[in-house]
């Protein structure tokens, strides 16, 4: 199962839509997916680069440009079957059981340290993340507020459990350190 964002097959997808320049991609790639993280067009070009060599795009035709020669890139037929069983295969379901947050409580706890401390400073961080999201929200598109009410609900779900925590703090204490 794929965990983390895909770009050979974010672009091959988005070459599924329509042939295209490698400009083309990264700025429909950064519009759409590249939320704090749009791609350098090297990376861009060494991936379309290695997508031609492993025979999932080709060049259709050459244009002069002031700079290099703009190629456009053209999926094939194992390119879209690649990105047809990308689409069609879940991604494993998060969150998983080894979190930071998970292991800064218990090494606290471990250590002699105010996990509670640490707790409520993560809490504040949360509400910090949670407040610009629902800026993003607010202010942006539809893709946008998809994106942040993604951020959101797992961010809900992390102050969840910092307060199901702070409430076991005592017990926990107990059992890391009897351990």
């Amino acid at each position: 199962m794929v965990v983390s964002m895909s770009v050979p097959l974010t672009l091959l997808g988005l070459l599924e839509r329509e042939p295209s320049h490698g400009y083309d991609l990264k700025r429909d790639y950064d519009t759409f997916f590249g939320r704090g993280k749009p791609l350098s067009f090297g990376q861009v070009y060494a991936t379309l680069s290695r997508l031609a060599r492993d025979g999932k795009v080709v060049i259709s035709d050459v244009e002069p440009g002031e700079g290099p020669d703009r190629k456009r890139y053209v999926i094939t037929d194992a390119g879209a079957t690649e990105v047809d069983a990308w689409l069609t295969e879940p991604v494993e379901p998060e969150p998983h059981l080894q979190t930071v947050l998970f292991a800064k409580v218990v090494l606290s706890l471990m250590l002699g340290r105010s996990a509670e401390d640490y707790l409520d400073l993560q809490r504040n961080a949360h509400l910090r993340r949670m407040q610009a999201l629902t800026d993003i929200k607010r202010a942006g598109n539809l893709v946008d507020a998809m994106l942040a009410d993604h951020g959101l609900f797992h961010l809900e779900a992390d102050l969840h459990w910092i307060e199901t925590t702070v409430a076991r703090l005592d017990a926990l204490t107990k059992e890391v350190r009897d351990a």
